[in-house]
């Protein structure tokens, strides 16, 4: 297969499950939409904390100290945090979610938001944030770049589009605009792939990986309608991770 195969693969299962989730999404009551929701949120939270468990990982504590991985992701969270704030990411994602919604409709005020554009917004917004913030999203596309093969991707794609049935169901067609977040931030990283000509080493992948569990469990808290997190302004954690990695290797 071809480099970048894995994002093509996971936005049409995305698209598939979308469009399934639709169909069904009319047939089923309020009650069962809502439960079916909250059964993907309380997933989230389980895959979230098996991605957070990195942090225990040996070889991160051997490269930055012991008692020091929790430091880390602490600072990359709040580091993260304060640079996405900054940016406003999360009221970007929610704006560009509002775009892709009045240039899909056939019509009405775009300036007068409706529940049916609202529901179309929250889906584009959850779904972005689950499909691309989890540990396979980075690893996987770097890997697909590397030249490393894409299995990771093939696997995110189908718990991604099984994920997409489920969001449909619940949102509608704002889960398949959510393709257009897989192309641009899987499709980036695949060329990041390309550029760096090796993979990072295990203990900056386990700081990622812990720190896109923690992110993950913010997806969760707004499935769950506990808290409205701002998980994309947090995204920038991903990034802090393995520099924070990085630098205390060299420090040490």
């Amino acid at each position: 297969m071809f480099t970048g195969s894995g994002t093509v693969v996971n936005v049409a299962t995305v698209l598939v499950g979308s469009g399934i989730g639709v169909a069904l999404g009319h047939r089923l009551p309020e009650r069962v939409r809502r439960v079916v929701t909250d059964g993907l949120g309380l997933v989230t939270l389980l895959v979230a904390g098996t991605s957070a468990v990195a942090v225990l990982d040996p070889s991160l504590a051997a490269a930055v100290g012991s008692g020091v991985p929790m430091l880390v992701v602490l600072g990359a969270v709040l580091v993260g945090g304060i640079v996405g704030a900054a940016l406003d990411l999360d009221g970007r994602l929610v704006a560009l979610g509002g775009w892709v919604q009045r240039r899909l409709s056939r019509g009405g005020d775009p300036a007068a938001p409706t529940a049916s554009s609202e529901r179309f917004v929250a889906g584009f917004v959850a779904a972005s944030l689950v499909f691309c913030t989890g540990p396979l999203t980075v690893l996987g596309s770097l890997t697909d770049g590397l030249g490393g093969g894409a299995e990771q991707l093939y696997l995110k794609a189908t718990l991604d589009g099984f994920a997409a049935i489920a969001f449909a169901a619940t949102f509608g067609w704002g889960v398949a605009a959510s393709a257009l977040t897989i192309v641009v931030v899987q499709g980036g990283l695949t060329v990041v792939g390309l550029l760096l000509g090796d993979v990072l080493p295990d203990a900056h992948v386990a700081a990622l990986s812990a720190v896109g569990g923690v992110l993950l469990v913010g997806v969760a808290l707004r499935l769950l309608d506990v808290k409205q997190v701002a998980v994309a302004s947090l995204l920038p954690a991903l990034v802090v991770a393995p520099v924070l990695v990085e630098v205390l290797v060299r420090v040490r």
